[in-house]
């Protein structure tokens, strides 16, 4: 089974794609069982369909969870089953597992990294005590902490202030009314670093309400499809690229290894680390 989140998202329908291509292309090996939830904070609904797979007796789970602790009790109750989980896109809170006394291999990118690679980019158009703000994911996972805080090494370096942090909560709509605030309460802002490009494009959109377009810059993280003509004329700076289609089936072949070894749940690696690289108008494909 797969569990990813938003499927209104453009990165977890890639996310599908990628597991769909290969499990089409490894038919005789596996069953794919496919689902996310409709908006990124509906973490009861994602509990739901771990709950679902539990019933359908799948032999192993891979999940992008909404939330870093809640789905913790959910996925201690797939293991005690025998269900194996790994655990792919937003790492599970380390402390929850271990108060559950579980083990949940971590496949993905590292967060902090990637963000600061792309923090670091428009840190070269920006100078020490220039204004910026930072519109962050849904602020209990550990990915848009992790992205939070590798845009805030990136402009600690370059000396600029952030005036604020506040959750666009990944979606478009969120991030527009949150840019939008941003935008009026610090007039000399200079730049809004998005923890995604889904949030990045609703920033797109309130920079230029606001007329203040290729004045105020904007990064985004992920790579989506919708961002590549902003990137190319400059509406966004620089994004991510987590490879998307990639990381479900990271997270299948892991499961897959650890069912063909006969491995329990505690023998599973503790991570297996995936790519994240710079994307650029130079290097956009």
């Amino acid at each position: 089974a797969l569990v990813m989140k938003s499927l209104a998202n453009e990165f977890f329908r890639t996310m599908e794609d990628g597991a769909k291509a290969h499990q089409k292309a490894h038919a005789a090996q596996y069953t794919l069982v496919a689902s996310g939830i409709k908006d990124e904070t509906d973490t009861a609904a994602q509990i739901k369909l771990v709950e679902q797979m539990m019933a359908q007796k799948v032999d192993a789970l891979v999940i992008a969870p909404a939330d870093s602790k809640a789905l913790v009790p959910v996925l201690k109750t797939a293991i005690d089953k025998g269900i194996l989980v790994v655990n792919i896109d937003n790492q599970l809170d380390a402390g929850a597992l271990k108060e559950k006394g579980i083990h949940v291999p971590f496949v993905g990118p590292d967060n902090r990294a990637g963000a600061k690679l792309v923090g670091d980019y428009l840190a070269k158009s920006l100078k020490a005590g220039d204004k910026v703000g930072i519109i962050e994911g849904v602020s209990t996972t550990f990915n848009a902490q992790q992205r939070t805080l590798g845009y805030q090494d990136a402009m600690k370096t370059v000396g600029a202030t952030v005036v604020g942090v506040q959750s666009g909560q990944w979606e478009i709509d969120k991030a527009n009314a949150v840019a939008t605030g941003m935008l009026r309460e610090h007039p000399d802002l200079k730049a809004l670093l998005c923890g995604n490009d889904s949030m990045a494009l609703g920033t797109v959109a309130a920079v230029k309400a606001a007329g203040k377009t290729g004045k105020v810059l904007v990064v985004g993280y992920d790579n989506i499809g919708a961002i590549k003509p902003m990137l190319l004329d400059g509406r966004v700076l620089a994004t991510a690229d987590q490879f998307g289609a990639k990381q479900a089936v990271f997270g299948i072949e892991t499961a897959l290894k650890a069912l063909a070894a006969k491995q329990h749940q505690a023998d599973m690696p503790a991570m297996v680390k995936t790519d994240v690289v710079l994307v650029t108008k130079d290097t956009v494909k």
